[in-house]
């Protein structure tokens, strides 16, 4: 082989490699886009779980919508106020008040209390449920399936299914709102840590309807809202709603609700 040749080659080739990497070195001064110091600090102080809670792709693209002016310093619903207030001292703005908020089942119809329509054998997913007879086995078409789609969703492990029954520790849940997503019934709503009385139903069906389907469904009935001493209830479409605002958990309603829907949390 000629050595000329070869020399010439590497020669060559010497010039392309270096002619691509003044290109590629020259067009990343030009196309570099330049980001604030304080994304990287917000990205720092959030918890990293990447959730979406918040409402953004993940942290850093809620890190980003922040600094950007188009998030709040306490749009993080898992780390909450301590997270906020660090988050709010790096942008120098104020926290602004956040009320820690947990994921709540709205059905106490469990294996024992729902009627059921007929035995289901199939697929356990609560959202698979809807090709089947009557939207799934439970007589209440408002009730908790129970097959633990939210469990699966739920990336703190704070769900777990009780007795055909989705029930939430509220201490390990952060709010991020993936259960409520992926629910095919709506039953799961976020309501405020410290709320203790809570309506354990979400039936809208009539009160005779009710007590077929369900031996602590709500009927509707309206004795929690005339017992109740802060005006904190009220009752539509045959469901009793508490205003958590009013509510100071001292159980009246539950004590007064003939069919028993409205529950302690401790108890749960």
């Amino acid at each position: 082989m000629n050595m000329s040749a070869i020399i010439t080659a590497v020669i060559v080739i010497g010039v392309i490699g270096l002619f691509i990497g003044l290109f590629l070195g020259i067009s990343a001064l030009k196309l570099k886009v330049e980001t604030d110091p304080r994304e990287e600090e917000v990205v720092s102080a959030l918890p990293g779980n990447n959730c979406g809670g918040c409402g953004f792709a993940g942290c850093s693209a809620l890190a980003s919508a922040i600094v950007k002016g188009e998030a709040p310093a306490n749009a993080c619903p898992v780390g909450g106020e301590a997270v906020a207030k660090k988050i709010a001292e790096i942008m120098g703005v104020d926290a602004g008040s956040s009320k820690r908020m947990v994921a709540f089942v709205k059905c106490a119809g469990d294996c024992e209390k729902a009627s059921s329509d007929y035995n289901y054998q199939g697929l356990e997913d609560c959202r698979m449920l809807s090709f089947v007879p009557n939207g799934g086995p439970k007589s209440c078409n408002y009730g908790c399936l129970g097959y633990g789609s939210c469990v699966k969703e739920c990336p703190f492990d704070a769900i777990s299914v009780v007795n055909g029954v989705a029930v939430v520790d509220k201490e390990k849940c952060k709010a991020c709102g993936k259960c409520i997503a992926v629910c095919p019934k709506n039953l799961i709503e976020m309501v405020p840590y410290e709320a203790e009385v809570l309506v354990a139903c979400s039936s809208n069906e009539k009160g005779p309807v009710v007590m077929k389907e369900c031996a602590v469904g709500c009927i509707g009935c309206g004795l929690c809202k005339k017992n109740c001493p802060q005006e904190a209830i009220d009752v539509t479409d045959f469901l009793a709603k508490i205003d958590y605002e009013k509510c100071t958990n001292c159980g009246t309603c539950m004590e007064k609700c003939p069919k028993k829907s409205i529950v302690n949390r401790k108890t749960l």
